[in-house]
């Protein structure tokens, strides 16, 4: 089966999610651009860009996919103990240009990024329109973690998380599914699997399974307008 390229002056429609390769697994359509309409029309049905610099935009909706119910996040008494021994604190949307150029910031193990400048400037923009934001994690006022990423209706795309400390991903994530399950979100969508997601509380589910649960979540287009926060770790225990 050939890839779907899109045109840039053709709309935001992508073909049918059950077009998506299974090597590499999940690659639908290629082209297009990262415009606010596009990329909400993507996550409304499932799909997420994720390429490198030099690549075309690629457009992928694997199966299976991770998720993670924010109910279910698994808090290791190591993770308690670190919350209550250390003076974390979070904020919501106070740093995201910060957060996701921390994210960007090459892995040991790697020696480049896939939060490219394109990328980086479309989701500036998701967050300026209300759509997309950050989740910073804090410690004696320096930003040491963070994870950013769209909320549609109750569902929460997850782009990237970072941290510069031992444990400040984890906290972020914690922090964030405290904070959504409050706000009645149902599903953080982690899109692949990885053993540390895995470790904390994410599950792998069919993409069938998957459209499905989104149509039941996310029947309005519409953004989160979340509280300001600015609070200890330690009072979501």
């Amino acid at each position: 089966m050939s890839l779907y390229w899109l045109g840039v002056d053709e709309g935001v429609a992508f073909p049918p999610i059950q077009q998506a390769l299974r090597d590499p697994n999940g690659l639908l359509a290629a082209g297009g651009d990262l415009s606010p309409a596009r990329l909400l029309a993507a996550y409304r049905i499932g799909v997420f860009p994720w390429f490198s610099e030099g690549q075309p935009i690629l457009w992928w909706c694997p199966d299976p996919r991770t998720v993670l119910p924010p109910e279910r996040f698994h808090l290791s008494r190591s993770l308690r103990r670190s919350i209550r021994r250390n003076a974390w604190t979070v904020t919501m949307n106070r740093a995201f240009d910060d957060v996701v150029r921390g994210c960007a910031e090459p892995r040991q193990s790697e020696s480049e990024t896939w939060i490219t400048d394109d990328m980086r400037h479309a989701y500036q923009r998701l967050h300026d329109l209300g759509w997309a934001h950050s989740l910073e994690v804090w410690l004696d006022e320096e930003l040491v973690g963070g994870i950013y990423g769209v909320a549609i209706d109750r569902l929460f795309c997850g782009e990237s998380m970072f941290m510069r400390v031992t444990d400040a991903s984890k906290i972020a994530l914690f922090s964030l599914c405290r904070l959504i399950h409050a706000d009645s979100f149902a599903l953080v969508d982690c899109q692949m699997h990885t053993p540390h997601l895995a470790s904390l509380g994410a599950i792998e589910i069919s993409r069938n399974a998957y459209t499905t649960r989104l149509a039941e979540i996310v029947q309005d287009l519409k953004p989160w307008h979340p509280d300001p926060i600015h609070c200890s770790v330690a009072a979501l225990l």
